[in-house]
């Protein structure tokens, strides 16, 4: 039976690294990771060795191992298991988490498995979106923020820090004229964090409570807005042209957000 194993490497979130992979017959000889491993058994069983203990990884496990522990892995059976797995770099896990909890370092966890199918299945989804997310820098750092907040806020070593009050009024019109402005550039989420003297994850959480959206899904309904008004003015002016006018550098992506949040296509609107 074979093997299938795919790597896809963050252009825009550098040190993250999302694996996918079904294994029947390959044996994991005993090894480590110089980074910090995720790993969710999406289906079957994997049964691993580590510190002298045998361990029957299930769906709704989720394993946290930090570089340079020593641990191997096979099928537990005859049938096959599928492995997602988030490798992240101590630098990116340490800068992220700095915002996400306060701490100025991100002490080094021991190696454990989390039983908790209710978060592992929040851990599956959030693999499958980064693994279809465009290179909008944007939409990656908000759900690695979310995959890291949701583990730390799981163990408490170190909690996430609570914020309070929301963004305001004054807060959320320097967003909007920003983005107004440039709408047809990248935009990242420090660019609107610094805007309003925040770090990334402060800004986040604020702005969420204060909108109800995260920056990101209202900066993508803001493009689809202008999108439309853009179409309803001119009915000759080119898909193409709207598409990067609003922010879009991928028509394909444009169309299928746009068909996504309308139902039709921008060309049958």
């Amino acid at each position: 039976m074979s093997e299938e194993v795919q790597y896809r490497h963050s252009i825009s979130m550098p040190g993250l690294t999302l694996g996918t992979a079904r294994y029947a017959e390959f044996r994991f000889e005993p090894h480590y990771h110089l980074d910090y491993h995720i790993g969710l058994v999406g289906s079957g069983v994997q049964r691993q060795s580590f510190r002298g203990e045998t361990l029957l990884l299930t769906r709704g496990a989720i394993q946290l191992m930090p570089p340079g522990e020593v641990h191997d892995g096979i099928a537990a059976s005859d049938g096959p298991y599928t492995l997602q797995t988030f490798r992240v770099s101590s630098a990116l896990l340490h800068g992220l988490g700095e915002e996400i909890t306060g701490k100025h370092y991100f002490p080094s966890q021991a190696a454990t498995v989390l039983k908790d199918s209710s978060l592992a299945g929040q851990l599956l989804k959030m693999h499958t979106a980064l693994q279809h997310a465009t290179a909008d820098r944007m939409t990656n750092e908000i759900l690695v923020f979310e995959l890291l907040e949701s583990l730390f806020a799981r163990m408490k070593q170190p909690s996430p820090r609570r914020h309070s009050g929301a963004l305001s009024p004054q807060h959320l019109r320097l967003v909007r004229d920003f983005v107004d402005a440039k709408l047809a550039d990248k935009i990242v989420l420090e660019d609107l964090s610094l805007l309003i003297g925040l770090d990334r994850f402060r800004f986040l959480r604020l702005f969420k409570r204060a909108v109800g959206m995260t920056p990101h899904a209202w900066l993508l309904r803001m493009r689809l807005e202008k999108a439309v008004a853009l179409m309803t003015a001119n009915r000759q002016m080119p898909i193409t042209e709207i598409a990067h006018a609003v922010g879009f550098f991928d028509q394909s992506h444009f169309t299928r957000v746009f068909r996504d949040a309308y139902g039709v296509t921008p060309a049958r609107f």
